[in-house]
């Protein structure tokens, strides 16, 4: 049986992306969050109602926001005593989420980030 052979091409985007799990995506709400709101892009919502809609405590949820926020990936804004979250605007950022989540298609890739996530967490 042919192993697959990965193009330098393919390693150093595998090498990107896990960098984004590692730096970005560094827990499986952060995962849940960024998945939600790459497909739901025009999403304007508060922490409390983006728990619900991702089935998360909205403690866990409102913290990882705004780690999410501080890194560039979700923006922050208020309407009167309430903080809302969007999807950031950068193009390179929204590329990066859509390679991300692409990739997470691929059972290979999908276990290499999720060990990357647990590796993180101890």
């Amino acid at each position: 049986m042919a192993q697959h052979s990965t193009s330098p091409l393919e390693a150093d985007i595998d090498a990107r992306l896990l960098d984004f799990v590692r730096n970005q995506v560094d827990t499986f709400v952060k995962w849940d969050l960024v998945r939600f709101f790459h497909d739901n892009p025009y999403a304007v919502d508060t922490a409390t109602n983006i728990a619900r809609f991702t089935g998360r405590d909205s403690l866990t949820v409102e913290r990882e926001l705004g780690e999410l926020a501080e890194r560039g990936v979700l923006e922050t804004s208020t309407a009167g005593e309430k903080r809302i979250y969007r999807y950031v605007k950068d193009l390179p950022t929204r590329d990066m989420i859509q390679r991300f989540v692409l990739a997470c298609d691929d059972r290979n890739f999908r276990v290499r980030a999720i060990n990357q996530v647990i590796e993180g967490l101890q």
